[in-house]
């Protein structure tokens, strides 16, 4: 028997981000969403535990942490820890989304891992033991085992989901040139050492996804990582102007980059964008529509 697990990218189409706390970490105040961007995790039995990493042509694959430091590794043993018996299992995960991009990627691994080592060992996890491991293991993760359209506080990591019954538009420009997500947050720090200990509210981004109109949308998408982002590489905020010339309603950093999504009017505009980005120059542009599921089971075979 294997079980395939499905998790999709995220975006935070809001990142309201406070003061950092006396535990290094800071406050967040977010509106992720799940889109059509996947990795797909497949895990058979074995008797020891392994991972097989499997790239998209656009993704450096020796970008992928391997051994211990994949998060797919630590995903399994730590939900195995849980359960009182050794890891095993052979995992094989086929990666679309960019590594090192903002977009959440190792989380998708890391939620798919949960979600198909809980199904193939039978340890029938529940929903809310299953969100307390993701949690252990990154901020983002629960939100990867959720999906759709979710409003995330503290440190991300306590997540509700929210109504948005739009379907939007979105194109992602990864770089080939990764970002650190730490490095971000102390620029941030540096930039803002007076910054609220109150990240942004979220509130005006969802009462735009309540209307369902993509130029409100466009109008109430915040992320205060971008200014850092931006400042440490300045060719996003080129692209991000490039994209909007383009034709896209809004380009913004996703998460703490270096990834760039522009969200458009329709499918049209999203390929229009799109063309007009690839005739730029850009080596790798991608379209996806959201929100999408969380980590879900695909196959059982």
């Amino acid at each position: 028997m294997s079980v395939t697990v499905r998790a999709a990218a995220k975006i935070n189409l809001h990142l309201g981000v406070g003061r950092v706390r006396d535990d290094g970490f800071h406050p967040l105040d977010t509106v992720y969403q799940a889109i059509g961007l996947h990795d797909d995790l497949t895990l058979a039995p074995a008797d020891g535990l392994s991972v097989v990493t499997r790239v998209a042509d656009h993704i450096d694959p020796t970008a992928v942490p391997d051994g211990d430091d994949n998060v797919v590794v630590r995903a399994a043993r730590l939900l195995a820890r849980r359960a009182g018996r050794p890891a095993s299992g052979a995992f094989e995960v086929h990666k679309d989304i960019p590594v090192a991009g903002g977009m959440a990627g190792g989380s998708a691994d890391a939620a798919a891992a949960l979600v198909a080592y809980d199904r193939l060992h039978g340890l029938r996890t529940s929903d809310d033991d299953l969100l307390a491991v993701a949690a252990e293991l990154g901020s983002d993760i629960p939100f990867s085992l959720v999906g759709g359209t979710a409003r995330g506080v503290g440190r991300g990591e306590i997540v509700t989901p929210v109504e948005d019954a739009g379907t939007w538009w979105w194109v992602a420009v990864p770089s080939t040139e990764g970002l650190s997500t730490p490095a971000v947050y102390r620029h941030f720090d540096a930039l803002h050492p007076d910054a609220p200990e109150t990240p942004a509210s979220a509130e005006p981004l969802l009462a735009a996804l309540a209307s369902g109109e993509p130029v409100r949308l466009a109008r109430a998408l915040h992320n205060d990582l971008q200014e850092p982002a931006i400042d440490l590489r300045p060719e996003l905020g080129d692209l991000i102007a490039r994209g909007e010339a383009e034709g896209a309603l809004r380009g913004l950093v996703s998460g703490s980059g270096p990834t760039v999504v522009f969200l458009c009017d329709s499918a049209a505009g999203a390929r229009e964008t799109a063309l007009g980005l690839a005739g730029a120059g850009e080596r790798v542009v991608l379209t996806a529509t959201g929100p999408v599921a969380g980590a879900h089971v695909v196959t059982t075979v």
